[in-house]
C-alpha cells in the first residue's frame, strides 16, 4: 500500500500531530509498505530524511516555533506520479490539508482525515483571535471532515465530540499508538544523575510544548505550592516553548529554583530516561484530543495525575493507574499529589502495574493495526496513469471541483462564523 500523508508540521517540530505522523509513518514502513510525507520546511534541518517533501514555509509564524506551509509546490506532481499513491491522509484541514484534497480529488483517491486538534484552542496564535474564528475554524474542520471518506479521531470523547458538530463522514477512534521499546529501557537513576535530582527525591514531571494552550499557568502554581510545603519533592519539566520563562520565574520567586529541573526538549533515550526518573506524571491541560503523553508516561510505568478532558478520561482511571479530577480546583489538586506523594511501595508498585497494563491499549502495533485495516476497503487500486488529453482533461474537471468544494468550505464556514449561532464546542 502507498500511502501519502500531508501535515503542516512535522520533525524536527517537536509536538504531537509531528510525533503522531512520524510513528505511525514508521510502522507502516516496517510492515512493508511505503509512505511519502509532505510536509513544511523548518530552519532545523534533518539530514538524509528519505520519502519526505519539504514545502517552502513561513518560518516562526507569529513568534511560535511553527512554520506555516505554503500550499503549492512546483515539484509535488511530479513526485505523486512518481509514488502513485493509494491512500491520501490529511492530518490538517487547512493549507497542506486543502492540498491533500485536490490531490485526492485529481486522481480520484480516498482521502482520510485524522482530526488531531481541537483548533479553537489554538486561535490565540493569530493576530485577529475572536469568538468568530473560533466559530470559523470548527466550521472549517467539520466541513472539511465531510469531504474526506474517513475520519480518524485520536480518542472516543472526540469521535463524540465530532459528530455532535455535524460531522456526517463515517468516524473511527484510531489513537497515536506508543513505540513501547522506546519507553520500556529508561534509565531513571542515570536522568536524575544528569540533572542533579536526588535519588531519595519524590520527582512529579510533566512533558510537552510550554505553551499557554497546555493550562501551565495553573499547572505551575499547583506544583509550586506543593513543593513549598514538601521539601523533597522535585519538578522535572521536560520542554521548551513561549512559557519557559514565565515558569522559570515563578518558581524563582518562590525560592524553588534548585528543585526545577528544565533539561529543554528531549529525544530517544534521553526523553525515556526522562519518564522513568519521574514518581507521577502531571497533566493539567484540556485542549488535547488524545492523551499522548499520557500513554508514554504510562508504558515507561508512571502513574497519571489529570483534569478529566477530551483525550484523557479514555488513558487515566481515578485511583486505578492515577487520579483523574473532575474540575480545575488547585485544593483538589494539592490533594491529589499529596495522595500520590503518600503511597506506600506496594500502593505505588501497584499503581505502575495498572500503568503498564493500562499502556498496552495504546501501543503503537496495535494502533497501526486498526489504521491499516480501515485503509483497505477504500483501496480502489485503479491508479490513473496515462497520459492522454482526455485523462489530462478529467484530472483538471476534478481540480476545479476540488477548488470549488473548498472554496465552499472557506466561505460557508466564514458565514456560520459571523451568524451568532450558539457554538459547537463544549
Amino acid at each position: 500500500m502507498n500511502i501519502v500523508m500531508l501535515t503542516n508540521t512535522y520533525l524536527p517540530h517537536v509536538g504531537g500531530v509531528a510525533r503522531s505522523v512520524a510513528a505511525f509513518s514508521e510502522e507502516y514502513r516496517k510492515r512493508g509498505h511505503r509512505v511519502l510525507v509532505v510536509a513544511p520546511e523548518f530552519p532545523e534541518k534533518i539530514k538524509g530524511e528519505q520519502d519526505v517533501i519539504r514545502i517552502h514555509a513561513l518560518q516562526n509564524f507569529n513568534g511560535s516555533d511553527f512554520s506555516v506551509a505554503l500550499p503549492f509546490s512546483g515539484h509535488l506532481r511530479e513526485r505523486l506520479e512518481a509514488f502513485r499513491p493509494d491512500i491520501v491522509h490529511a492530518h490538517h484541514p487547512f493549507l497542506l490539508g486543502m492540498t491533500a484534497l485536490r490531490i485526492s480529488r485529481a486522481w480520484e483517491l480516498p482521502l482520510v482525515f485524522t482530526h488531531h486538534t481541537l483548533y479553537e484552542r489554538y486561535t490565540h496564535y493569530v493576530p485577529a483571535d475572536s469568538q468568530a474564528l473560533k466559530r470559523f475554524v470548527i466550521e472549517l474542520a467539520t466541513r472539511y471532515a465531510n469531504l474526506a471518506s474517513l475520519v480518524f479521531a485520536p480518542s472516543a470523547s472526540i469521535a463524540a465530540l465530532l459528530r455532535r458538530r455535524g460531522v456526517k463522514t463515517a468516524i473511527a477512534e484510531v489513537p497515536t499508538g506508543v513505540q513501547r521499546q522506546h519507553f520500556i529501557a529508561g534509565n531513571g537513576n542515570k536522568a536524575r544523575e544528569k540533572y542533579q535530582i536526588p535519588q531519595s527525591a519524590f520527582v512529579l514531571g510533566h512533558l510537552g510544548r510550554l505553551a499557554p494552550e497546555k493550562n501551565l499557568t495553573f499547572l505551575s502554581a499547583v506544583v509550586a505550592e506543593f513543593m513549598q510545603n514538601n521539601p523533597h519533592v522535585h519538578f522535572l519539566l521536560v520542554g521548551d516553548g513561549p512559557m519557559a520563562k514565565e515558569i522559570k520565574d515563578l518558581f524563582a520567586s518562590r525560592g524553588l529554583s534548585a528543585r526545577l529541573h528544565m533539561p529543554g526538549t528531549l529525544q530517544g533515550a534521553l526523553q525515556s530516561d526522562a519518564y522513568a526518573a519521574m514518581d507521577g506524571f502531571i497533566f493539567t491541560s484540556t485542549s488535547e484530543t488524545q492523551g499522548m503523553v499520557l500513554s508514554e508516561a504510562m508504558t515507561s510505568g508512571v502513574p497519571v495525575i489529570a483534569l478529566d478532558a477530551n483525550g484523557t478520561r479514555e488513558v487515566v482511571r481515578d485511583g486505578i493507574n492515577g487520579r483523574l479530577l473532575p474540575r480545575e480546583n488547585r485544593g483538589d489538586f494539592i490533594a491529589a499529589l499529596q495522595w500520590l506523594c503518600e503511597q506506600t511501595p506496594q500502593q505505588r508498585h501497584k499503581l505502575k502495574q495498572e500503568a503498564l497494563r493500562t499502556a498496552e491499549n495504546f501501543s503503537m502495533e496495535n494502533c497501526a493495526t486498526r489504521a491499516l485495516a480501515l485503509y483497505e476497503p477504500l483501496l480502489k487500486h485503479n491508479w490513473p496513469l496515462d497520459d492522454s488529453l482526455y485523462a489530462q482533461w478529467h484530472r483538471l474537471r476534478n481540480l476545479i471541483g476540488a477548488q470549488w468544494e473548498i472554496l465552499e468550505g472557506v466561505t460557508g464556514a466564514a458565514g456560520a462564523a459571523f451568524q451568532h449561532t450558539p457554538p459547537r464546542w463544549p
